[in-house]
């Protein structure tokens, strides 16, 4: 089993690039007194700090990954609506045919699989839907009697294979999703230890000289102005919804 990796930056996932430029435009601003401090901090490593800090913007929000969900989600719930009109006429069968199977729909599975398509859930729905198959092939000679067609049959069949596909599908994309996560916090793990020798040269160099610089190169107040921005935007936007909280240090 992989080790859960942790987050080294106290902030959410997406404020981490956007702190990280900022602290870019300082850095190139402020680049010859980085230079004279340390070669270390010359054109390349500026390129090289941009370049991670773009990178992270795309990942920040695996949002590919969320529209497959979505999708994904969207089939699952259509394949278990198309079990409406099929468990319907079925249970109109069931029920002309009373008087010699003296079996209830409860009995059947057809109460307990309209339960799990009205609560949205596809493995009750999928347990449900083999016990009506089931009792389908046992009790079918009396229910094609009183009018069950082999079209019927067949579509509770291959809703059955929908389901089971559509929930394999959603496991493949969570999977996917989780080992993305785990790739970013490394990525972004990565960048915010870059970002901390920046803004740690960037204290040396102004504690004393420049108060003003010295904010732009603190982690605290960079994630104040990202915030402040972000807050002004959702008065703009009252409707988006909010962030979730900042992941434990």
């Amino acid at each position: 089993m992989a080790t859960k990796l942790t987050r080294l930056y106290s902030c959410r996932d997406e404020e981490l690039p956007i702190i990280c430029d900022l602290a870019a435009i300082s850095l190139e601003r402020d680049l010859v007194d980085f230079t004279n401090y340390s070669p270390k901090f010359n054109v390349g490593y500026l390129a090289g700090f941009k370049t991670n800090t773009a990178n992270a913007m795309i990942v920040a929000e695996p949002k590919t990954e969320t529209l497959e969900h979505m999708a994904s989600t969207t089939r699952l719930y259509s394949a278990l609506d198309s079990l409406l009109d099929p468990i319907s006429r079925l249970s109109g069968y069931l029920n002309l045919a009373h008087e010699k199977l003296n079996i209830s729909a409860a009995e059947f599975g057809i109460v307990k699989l309209r339960e799990c398509i009205a609560s949205r859930d596809p493995e009750g729905a999928l347990k449900n839907l083999h016990i009506v198959n089931s009792n389908i092939a046992k009790y079918r000679d009396l229910l094609v009697i009183q009018g069950l067609t082999r079209e019927l049959i067949d579509q509770l069949i291959a809703a059955s294979g929908n389901i089971g596909l559509g929930k394999h599908e959603q496991y493949a994309i969570l999977t996917n999703r989780k080992g993305l996560v785990q790739f970013n916090v490394t990525k972004s793990n990565d960048l915010y230890k870059q970002l901390q020798e920046i803004l740690y040269t960037g204290k040396i160099l102004y504690r004393k000289k420049d108060p003003a610089k010295l904010q732009e190169y603190t982690f605290s107040q960079l994630k104040k102005r990202v915030r402040l921005t972000s807050k002004a935007i959702s008065k703009k936007n009252p409707d988006k919804k909010k962030d979730d909280d900042e992941p434990a240090k």
